[in-house]
């Protein structure tokens, strides 16, 4: 009887010496049948692409590289976000879902072309090309836009500008390096000025006015926006865009009561004690 009660014994010490690892052993086995069975059932035969204008389908997938037979868990859904927004620029924001048991969805936004980075002109980029060589003098200087090239609103370049374009003309920034489908890239002398544009752009599309402005010129510490063909509106490069925006509508307004509909001239918002409004020549108006 004793002995009896000893091997009962360690029969429960045994359980309980072993029950951990028993248990880690079902979770391991468990966890490589779910794998072995996403690896063998679920397998892309079908990709849907939705919210595209300017590509087709073919060339949203072509640029995703997504085969049929792909795993449909071992997709690197960061590198076919890459592919894409690389391989064409104008797509903006995506996602990509599985529908199971055999689907990859892709939806795209499609970036409109806002502005229209001019090339610069010979004394402005030997400036520029200059500072550059100063960076690194054992390094050959990266090249310099020779053209024009349109961009987003966030500043990634899409291709470059044909010459009917009616996106707003920016002059005073000097793209080095342009390549499709990368963001905007300067000197450093000329960083300020990149990120007031972008959010100056940002601010003009949630106003609704992007159409309403036809140029904006950038200095090293102000800009210059040409609003309605008929006003030069100064604005500090770290100013609330927003605010100056909506002064100037109001302004415009006060111009047009006091003087006539068809008033032109500068706006300085740039001033410590309020807007100056200088109306522009007689021969100037139009």
């Amino acid at each position: 009887m004793p002995r009896y009660s000893h091997r009962s014994r360690t029969r429960k010490r045994n359980r309980g010496r072993f029950g951990p690892l028993f248990k880690l052993l079902c979770l391991v086995a468990v966890g490589v049948a779910l794998t072995m069975g996403a690896t063998v059932f679920f397998r892309v035969e079908s990709v849907v692409i939705s919210g595209n204008e300017r590509y087709s389908q073919e060339e949203i997938i072509a640029a995703s590289g997504i085969q049929v037979g792909d795993n449909l868990y071992g997709l690197n859904k960061v590198r076919i976000d890459q592919n894409i927004r690389t391989s064409l620029p104008y797509i903006g924001d995506l996602t990509i879902n599985r529908a199971l048991p055999n689907t990859i969805v892709i939806t795209v936004t499609e970036w409109n072309a806002v502005a229209r980075i001019a090339a610069p002109d010979p004394e402005q980029a030997a400036a520029i090309q200059k500072e550059l060589a100063g960076e690194d003098p054992d390094a050959e200087p990266p090249p310099l836009a020779q053209e024009s090239w349109l961009i987003s609103v966030k500043g990634k370049l899409l291709e470059p500008a044909p010459e009917d374009s009616a996106a707003i003309a920016v002059t005073g920034l000097v793209p080095v390096d342009p390549q499709a489908g990368s963001v905007l890239k300067t000197a450093d002398s000329q960083s300020q000025q990149f990120a007031a544009l972008t959010t100056l752009l940002e601010e003009l599309e949630n106003s609704g006015i992007t159409e309403q402005v036809s140029s904006i010129h950038f200095e090293s510490t102000y800009l210059i926006l040409r609003y309605l063909d008929r006003f030069d509106v100064k604005m500090k490069l770290h100013a609330d865009f927003n605010y100056n925006i909506r002064l100037t509508q109001a302004i415009q307004l006060q111009i047009e009561s006091e003087y006539t509909p068809q008033a032109a001239g500068s706006i300085d918002l740039t001033q410590e004690y309020g807007a100056v409004y200088s109306p522009a020549p007689p021969q100037d108006i139009s």
